[in-house]
């Protein structure tokens, strides 16, 4: 049997194959069109069991199929599958286009919502849901429309998809190969020995470096050679440019991605794109999110001014006459050292992988009443691990999939994915699954440590993992994260970060195999001391690419399509970084361009408000506390997209975020 279409266990990966794609998502639109056509004919008057249900199981049927085929090309491409994969997008995207443009379907949604059948709250969300969902999938307009509409979108699919090649092969294409060992000084041994048996394997004389993340940051951070730090900066700063390749440059795909979704802005009546993109988001237009994002930069500004005022002054100490960005990374660390006695190579020592792992196990158990272990199944690679989720009962909450290490051929980042979401039809339930990503550094002698931003990464994304495997919601469509506004769903993982910052959580996870003891309260203290260290600057990057992305489809219109422009007037307001003209960092933004934060990249810091607030009760009655956890779990994590981020936020808290407790966590207030 076709691996990608068995439902009662999880796939084997390691039968995947390229030829496996196309069947697979063919037989699951094929059989559902035949669905549809059936509860699109019924006469009666449509109700939960007779319309909703059967078109869940539509629903559910092919996201389960799409996700393992998506998941696939995202760890472990290649050409042919690539190929498959793309075809497969063509398809998935046409049939979407046709649902969501039923009107048919349409009308039963909105004839339900308005007999109320004896709906539940969830349920009516739900519809509700279903319904803009439909109206901003142009269902309302007239036939001649609607097939623009839907080649727009299939156009848009294979514009992102293009996008994300192009990342990962001009990734892929690049290496950097030092020849003398002189240039590598200031770079930490490990990374030294593993760039060492990269050059091995690939039968290179010398040393070679990628712009896998990995690879780039400790030069950046920690190179003596100036003009190996510039080098790396240009080749990571131009990926998906003509200025490294023009085979992988992504300036057509930037520009038609802009131009089809202000089509589609247009055709569905709206003044620009992000009218339409923030129609189902907390954020109700670009005005709020750009007033937003002042407020944070007027209370930033003076910080991250102090900040790089800091790094001028030692820069002097160096030689330096002029600060380039090449160097902020490098003097940064230094400055680190010298104001905190602590490095990023010190500190990683006391985080070997598992012992990190069992701590962030640790704290779930405490808190939620989780039991996690790790349990046997097929993966995609040799250091993907599999885990199983139990409550204090023994009943599994549901399963997950952890592929920590950089490699070639896998997207770039950290992520977390939906393999299975919970539902339960009347003779078929399922628990959720997830797929947790990261690229962190590959073990060395199979030893792997992690940085404590690498920490923080990790937690972030198990965050988003609980938030999907502790949902509760038992209607497909609303479960996990499905359903909860985007500029929301940052809530979770962003919450988890704050217990990189205690005691009690890094005494328990860390352990230093030489010493064989936990981290040092003395170190700790100056690893908390610099929490905030340039949280000024760090705030104003973040703004930066969020009022890049708000003004980019706010503003864009087919006279003002300079998309390059549009970034250099942000940078002059918001920066107090020179960055250079040929710094392409749009051009590997696949946030924006590839993934959902299209006019919605400021739901970072719009979330940190909520998860900060959030956490500030767990400050007041215990971090750890099982109460402030249950109650967490109960209205936020629990609830999925049943009812609205904000009534969650009021259930858990008693009242509306307040910014206070973020500017606070960030030293950015009195």
């Amino acid at each position: 049997m076709n691996p990608f279409l068995v439902r009662d266990k999880l796939p084997d990966f390691n039968v995947i194959k390229s030829q496996h794609v196309i069947p697979a998502i063919n037989k699951v639109i094929i059989d559902n069109r035949k669905s549809i056509l059936k509860i699109e004919s019924i006469k009666e008057l449509p109700n939960w069991n007779n319309f909703i249900i059967p078109l869940e199981k539509c629903n559910e049927k092919l996201g389960r199929v799409w996700s393992y085929i998506n998941h696939i090309n995202s760890v472990r491409s290649s050409a042919s599958y690539r190929k498959a994969y793309n075809q497969a997008l063509a398809m998935i995207t046409e049939y979407f286009s046709d649902l969501g443009q039923s009107h048919i379907l349409y009308s039963k949604y909105k004839k339900l919502l308005k007999n109320n059948l004896n709906l539940t709250e969830a349920q009516k969300k739900l519809v509700k849901n279903e319904i803009i969902s439909f109206e901003l999938s142009g269902v309302a307009l007239p036939k001649k429309e609607k097939l623009k509409f839907k080649k727009i979108q299939s156009h848009l699919s294979k514009l992102s998809s293009s996008f994300d090649e192009n990342i990962l092969d001009s990734i892929n294409n690049f290496k950097l190969v030092v020849s003398n060992k002189s240039s590598l000084k200031g770079i930490p041994n490990d990374v030294v020995k593993s760039a060492l048996s990269k050059a091995k394997a690939k039968k290179i004389k010398g040393w070679l470096f990628t712009i896998d993340f990995p690879s780039y940051l400790p030069i950046i951070q920690y190179a003596d050679d100036r003009k190996l730090r510039k080098d790396i900066y240009y080749a990571y700063s131009t990926k998906a440019s003509a200025l490294m390749n023009s085979k992988f440059d992504n300036t057509k795909n930037i520009n038609n991605i802009l131009k089809f979704k202000y089509e589609l802005s247009k055709l569905l009546g709206f003044s620009d794109i992000s009218s339409m993109l923030l129609k189902t988001k907390m954020a109700r237009s670009s005005k709020e999110v750009s007033s937003f994002l002042s407020k944070l930069t007027r209370k930033a500004k003076k910080s991250a001014l102090r900040d790089m005022s800091d790094i001028h002054e030692i820069a002097s100490e160096f030689g330096f006459s002029k600060v380039e960005p090449w160097d902020i990374p490098y003097l940064s660390e230094k400055l680190k050292k010298r104001k905190f006695s602590i490095t990023d190579e010190e500190i990683k020592q006391y985080f070997p992988i598992n012992n990190v792992l069992n701590g962030l196990f640790n704290i779930c158990k405490k808190i939620y009443g989780l039991n996690i272990h790790e349990t046997n199944a097929s993966t995609w690679h040799k250091d993907v691990k599999f885990f199983e989720i139990h409550n204090n009962k023994k009943q599994l909450v549901g399963k997950f999939y952890l592929d920590l290490y950089a490699r070639p051929n896998k997207r770039g980042g950290a992520w977390m994915d939906e393999a299975i979401s919970r539902f339960k039809f009347k003779n078929e339930e399922e628990e959720p699954v997830a797929y947790l990503t990261c690229n962190f550094t590959p073990p060395l002698n199979g030893k792997a440590f992690l940085t404590h931003d690498e920490v923080i990464t990790l937690f972030h994304e198990f965050g988003h993992g609980l938030h999907h495997l502790l949902t509760e919601v038992t209607e497909y469509s609303i479960s996990g994260i499905k359903g909860v506004e985007w500029d929301a769903v940052e809530l979770p993982s962003q919450f988890m970060e704050n217990y990189c910052w205690e005691w009690s959580v890094i005494k328990d996870m860390s352990f230093n195999k030489a010493t064989k003891t936990c981290m040092p309260k003395k170190l700790f203290n100056k690893l908390l001391a610099s929490k905030n260290f340039q949280s000024g600057m760090q705030t104003l990057r973040q703004v930066e690419f969020a009022l890049f992305d708000i003004k980019l489809h706010s503003e864009y219109s087919p006279k003002n399509r300079n998309f390059m422009k549009i970034l250099k007037n942000v940078r002059s307001e918001v920066s107090v970084i020179n960055t250079p003209t040929w710094n392409k960092f749009p051009h590997s933004f696949s946030h924006i361009f590839s993934g959902g934060y299209s006019s919605a990249y400021y739901s970072y810091k719009w979330a940190e408000v909520l998860s900060a607030d959030a956490y500030s009760l767990f400050e007041d009655i215990g971090i750890l506390s099982k109460t402030a956890g249950n109650k967490f779990r109960k209205e936020i994590l629990s609830r999925g997209g049943s009812r609205s981020a904000m009534d969650s936020f009021i259930a858990f808290r008693g009242r509306k975020p307040k910014i206070d407790a973020l500017l606070f966590h960030h030293g950015l207030t009195n």
